[in-house]
This record gives C-alpha cells, structure tokens and sequence, in this order.
C-alpha cells in the first residue's frame, strides 16, 4: 500500500471474527480497531473516522443494519466504505444491507482471502474513481473540470446535478447504479 494506511473498523460481537479479520488485514498494512456491539462501533467511528467499516449485521446493542443507517446519515460518513460480514445470507437481508448504503455484503463463514481481495478491491475503486479527466462517449466530451459538456463540438447547458448525474453514469459506462448509491456518490435527486 502507499502513503499512510488506510484505517479500518471491524465491528463484530463475535471474538474469534474480530482476531481472524483483524490478523488478516493488518498483514496487508491496514489500521486496525475494532468495536464489539454496534454503540461502540458508532463512537468509535466518529472518534477515528475510518477509511473503512466492516460491520456484523446481528450485534448487541444496535445491529449493523442500524449503525450503518446512523453513519451514512451523517455528511462526514457518506464516503466511508462499509462491508457486511454476516451469517444471514438470503437475497432480502442483502439487498436490504445494499440499499441501507453497504458498498459490500460477506456471508460467514467469511475466506480470509477472499475478505481481503474485497477490501483491496473497494480501495482499488476509490482510489481510481474521479480523477477529473475528460470522458470521451462516442462524440460526446465530458470535462469535470470545466463543467462542459460537447456532442460534436457543440456545448450542451445542463444543470449542475444534471451534470453530476451524466459524469457519473457515463464514467461507469454498463453499471446500474441504485437510488441510494447515486445519493451516496453526492447527486441528489
């Protein structure tokens, strides 16, 4: 990894899950803290603000369905990555903890491997993601920098969400993105 480690929070009521994620991210440079129910998740992420939350969805005290709806609530959260790890692997608990604003779902018994491929991969997204170069469609032109829009050399005058919506959508070109996801990348609606 580059730079200074990303911080990472691991919220989970179970011990022997808190040790192996713990153990196995923190070989692949990661901050690690870790946060046993779902309050102490909650202060713990507003005193650390981390990079990354991987949170149990059945904990005491507040589930991760609940810690999660409290952080994306909050400006400062809206761009931390969230992962669920949990045991409840039906399509409805997934979607559920998709659209409440998780980027990922695990299902236990969790691949060590596999968790940490997730992880990297998330990063990989972010790190990559809006880099403020034009976007070339065909023979429409994209400048973020500018807010400009050209299809064959002429300006189209959109609004600024309108704007934020198409740069988006056309820097993802084939992904479906979610109502709760485009809200979440700062389009409102």
């Amino acid at each position: 990894m580059e730079g200074k480690a990303k911080k990472i929070l691991i919220a989970d009521d179970e011990p022997d899950i808190l040790e192996i994620v713990s153990y196995n991210l923190g070989k692949e440079g990661y901050e690690i803290y870790t946060a046993k129910d779902g309050n102490e998740a909650i202060e713990r992420a507003k005193q650390l603000h981390p990079d990354l939350i991987i949170l149990d969805i059945m904990m005491p005290r507040k589930t991760g369905v609940e810690v999660c709806q409290i952080l994306r609530s909050q400006p400062i959260f809206q761009d931390t990555l969230i992962i669920f790890l949990t045991a409840m692997s039906d399509e409805a608990s997934q979607i559920k903890g998709l659209e409440t604003g998780a980027d990922d779902y695990v299902n236990k018994p969790i691949s060590p491997k596999v968790l940490v491929s997730r992880v990297n991969a998330l990063f990989r997204r972010v790190n990559n993601k809006d880099t403020g170069k034009d976007i070339q469609l065909g023979n429409i032109n994209i400048d973020p920098v500018k807010f400009l829009v050209t299809i064959e050399g002429k300006e189209l005058i959109l609004a600024k969400k309108e704007f934020e919506l198409l740069y988006l959508l056309a820097s993802r070109p084939g992904r479906v993105f979610l109502r709760n996801e485009i809200l979440r990348f700062g389009v409102m609606m």
